[in-house]
C-alpha cells in the first residue's frame, strides 16, 4: 500500500462540501484547509483520516494528477545513520563504525517531492546522498534484541540527506552540514508492504546514475538500527530514520535535477537552485 500526504491543486476542487462527506465521522475530523493523508491506487488518491491507527477512508478521492504530494508524514525528528555502507565509508576515508553512528536532521529542513533544494552560500560543496528511510508507525522505546520491529514500522520511503560536505569536514560533527533549510527532501510515498531485504537504492543526477546498492549491503540492517536507536531515544509515530547512503555521493549545482529511487517505493525528484 502506498500512503501519502497531499493537497488538491485546484482551489475549490475539494469534494468535502458533499452531504455524504459531512456525515462521515472520519472526514469530520479533518479541517477543510488541512493537508490530507491518502492512499494511492490506480492513479487516484483516496483520502484517509490518518495512517497511524486503523486506515479509514473518508469517502473522497482525487486523480493523482490533480494533487500536490507533500512530505508523506510530519516527523518530530529525522534520525540518520552515517557510514552504513562499507564503500561509502571508504570513499570519504573513514573507518567502519562498530555500532550505528547516528545524528539528527531538523524537521525545518524537510521539503516535498519536486520542491527545490536551495544551495547555501555558507558552503562551496553541497552533496546528494540517496537513502532508504524508515517511517515509524507506533511509539517505540527500549526494544529488546529479540523483539520484532515490524509492529513499529509503518513503511519505507526515499530520502535525500543533502550535505554541505566542506562544513561536515570542517566542523567534524554533522549538525550544521546537514541542517540547512531544504536539505531533507523525502517521499513521494510511504510503502507499507516493502521487504527492505529486496530493495535497491539508486541516485540519478541529471538522468545519470551516480549511486546504486542493495539494502542488504548495509553494515547495520533495519532491525538492528531501530532497536539500537530505541535504546537512545523514544521513536514516535511519523518519525523518520534515514538508513545511510551508498558510495557515489557527489556535488549538486544550480539547475541540476536529482532523483532518489528505492525499488518498490518510487522516485523522489527535486530540482536544485542557487541561493537567492
Amino acid at each position: 500500500m502506498k500512503l501519502c500526504r497531499f493537497q488538491p491543486l485546484q482551489p475549490g476542487s475539494d469534494p468535502r462540501s458533499s452531504v455524504e462527506h459531512r456525515q462521515n465521522p472520519a472526514a469530520r475530523r479533518l479541517g477543510d484547509d488541512a493537508a490530507r493523508y491518502g492512499m494511492i491506487d490506480n492513479e487516484r488518491v483516496f483520502e484517509i483520516a490518518e495512517p497511524f491507527r486503523r486506515i479509514e477512508q473518508t469517502g473522497t478521492s482525487w486523480p493523482l494528477a490533480g494533487v500536490k504530494l507533500l512530505p508523506p508524514c510530519q516527523p518530530s525528528k529525522i534520525v540518520c545513520v552515517g557510514r552504513n555502507y562499507k564503500a561509502h565509508a571508504a570513499e570519504l576515508g573513514n573507518d567502519l563504525p562498530t555500532e550505528p553512528l547516528i545524528f539528527l536532521k531538523p524537521p525545518s529542513a524537510i521539503i516535498a517531492p519536486n520542491d527545490p533544494i536551495v544551495l547555501t552560500r555558507s558552503s562551496e560543496r553541497v552533496d546528494f546522498e540517496g537513502e532508504l528511510a524508515i517511517v515509524i508507525g507506533k511509539t517505540c522505546a527500549r526494544l529488546k534484541t529479540s523483539e520484532d520491529i515490524k509492529p513499529y514500522v509503518l513503511g519505507y520511503t526515499c530520502l535525500n540527506d543533502v550535505t554541505a560536505r566542506d562544513l561536515q569536514i570542517r566542523d567534524v560533527q554533522f549538525t550544521r552540514a546537514k541542517s540547512f533549510d531544504t536539505f531533507c527532501p523525502f517521499g513521494p510515498v510511504i510503502e507499507t508492504g516493502l521487504d527492505p531485504a529486496t530493495a535497491t537504492v539508486e541516485t540519478f543526477l541529471n538522468t545519470k546514475r551516480r549511486q546504486s546498492a542493495r539494502v542488504t549491503e548495509m553494515i547495520f540492517p533495519v532491525d538492528v538500527i531501530i532497536r539500537w536507536i530505541s535504546q537512545v531515544m523514544t521513536l514516535l509515530p511519523g518519525d523518520v530514520i534515514a538508513t545511510g547512503t551508498p558510495s557515489g555521493v557527489g556535488p549538486l549545482a544550480d539547475g541540476d535535477m536529482v532523483e532518489v529511487s528505492v525499488g518498490g517505493v518510487g522516485t523522489l525528484r527535486n530540482p536544485v537552485r542557487a541561493p537567492q
